[in-house]
């Protein structure tokens, strides 16, 4: 996404400077509070990747096959979000410049190509489970082919992306009430699902893995909630706020942006918890393991009630609309970042929407192919976290915001883990362990 920098300049200086403002003065705490409320945004368009259908296919997943044994992989892999999503907008706050773009400027060129390879592999993949989700989202609530509600899917997420012509913060609005519609209608599912309340807090706290299928499962549940595109995009989205140059304004900016962060994701947390809770509570308790999210949402209408049916179509229908919008911008961002080439957005929604189109073709099940989508996001991560963390750690390009050493000892654990997981996933895939 082309950064909207003649707009960052219309925010003051004085505005990154409010968490100087003395408490005790009302009208400087309602000045900070508005101040504040200018920078919620670039977190809410990011953590609409964390919601996106993928999570739907393999939350369902988890929850109607392991019960409430899973929930534990959605709070780590929150936390695992929390950080690397921190890292990205520090370093677009640090270096005016998203992350593609440092790569290109710090790493040679054939690294490059490959970390775009990677990149655009990964862009792919989460736009198969957005576009599937969205298109499932049209079919489920208004019974309409899935290949015409995948063409009507293509066409209003260009007019979502479109609107960034008239400002960031119109499409910040939109995705934010894509959210508040996710988040109301798990609201009232898990209302009418009555889950077992004290299994889900032991479930949260106390990991477990019961069976081989349960990595599979685990590992799309990283893959769908820590996502490689949006720790690209997230450089990008801060620059719209970023007209700070002093290391003080750049501070004061990180700071609003940590609350930001803080806020958007958790919400994220509270709706894939959601989800899984849900499935448990509804399909697991039933005996019914889910094996796609059309016989989710036929389910959900017997069991729970007509209400619960419609909600989880709508839910899945603002999921997909919104997370597809912002794969759209994530991919010009990668796009533009590594090899510094502009492609209209239009090229770029046909070159990603390609393989859900074909999926849809061959009639291949959904839910499977959200389930891998998210996998192949997870083996990803690695090609992001890695460059993030060898940049965000140097002090003449970060400044003042350079990693401290236990920043950089959590972020390479953090990658330890994930690169683990992948190569279990492997062993136990081809020793038949899954």
């Amino acid at each position: 996404m082309v950064p909207l920098r003649s707009e960052s300049m219309a925010l003051e200086s004085g505005e990154l400077e409010l968490g100087q403002i003395g408490p005790k003065d009302r009208s400087s705490l309602l000045t900070q509070v508005k101040g504040l409320f200018k920078y919620l945004g670039p977190a809410f368009v990011v953590s609409v990747a964390y919601i996106d259908p993928g999570n739907f296919g393999t939350n369902i997943a988890g929850g109607s096959k392991f019960n409430y044994a899973l929930i534990w992989v959605i709070l780590w892999s929150n936390l695992m979000a929390i950080f690397l999503q921190t890292l990205s907008a520090k370093l677009g706050i640090a270096t005016g410049r998203n992350l593609p773009q440092m790569c290109a400027q710090v790493f040679p060129r054939s690294a490059n190509w490959f970390l775009w390879a990677i990149a655009e592999i990964a862009a792919m993949a989460t736009d198969l489970a957005e576009f599937l989700g969205a298109a499932l989202g049209i079919y489920l609530l208004f019974d309409i082919p899935l290949i015409y509600a995948a063409l009507i899917t293509g066409v209003v997420t260009l007019i979502i992306t479109g609107m960034a012509k008239y400002g960031q913060r119109v499409v910040e609005t939109i995705i934010f009430s894509f959210v508040a519609v996710v988040c109301g209608a798990y609201f009232i599912e898990l209302f009418l699902a009555k889950p077992d309340w004290s299994a889900v807090a032991f479930h949260t706290v106390v990991p477990s893995l019961p069976g081989g299928e349960a990595v599979l499962i685990a590992v799309g549940m990283l893959g769908a909630t820590v996502m490689p595109h949006v720790i690209y995009l997230h450089s990008e989205l801060v620059q719209y706020r970023n007209g700070a140059h002093s290391e003080r304004k750049k501070l004061a900016h990180y700071r609003l942006e940590k609350i930001d962060i803080t806020v958007a994701m958790n919400i994220a947390f509270l709706i894939n918890a959601a989800i899984v809770i849900v499935s448990a509570a509804v399909f697991f308790s039933q005996g019914i393991m889910v094996d796609s999210i059309e016989e989710a949402h036929q389910s959900l209408g017997p069991l729970v009630g007509s209400m619960s049916s419609a909600a989880f179509g709508i839910a899945l229908l603002a999921s997909g609309l919104s997370s597809s919008a912002v794969g759209t911008m994530a991919g010009q961002t990668i796009m533009q970042g590594f090899l510094n080439f502009k492609i209209p957005p239009v090229l770029m929604r046909l070159i990603t929407m390609a393989p859900a189109i074909v999926i849809i073709a061959l009639n291949v099940n959904p839910i499977e192919a959200l389930v891998m989508s998210q996998v192949v996001l997870s083996f990803a991560l690695p090609a992001a976290i890695i460059p993030l963390m060898l940049i965000t750690r140097r002090q003449d390009l970060m400044g003042c915001l350079v990693n401290r050493p236990i920043v950089n000892y959590i972020g390479w654990a953090i990658t330890s883990v994930i690169i683990g997981l992948n190569a279990l996933l492997l062993y136990l895939t081809f020793t038949g362990g899954v």
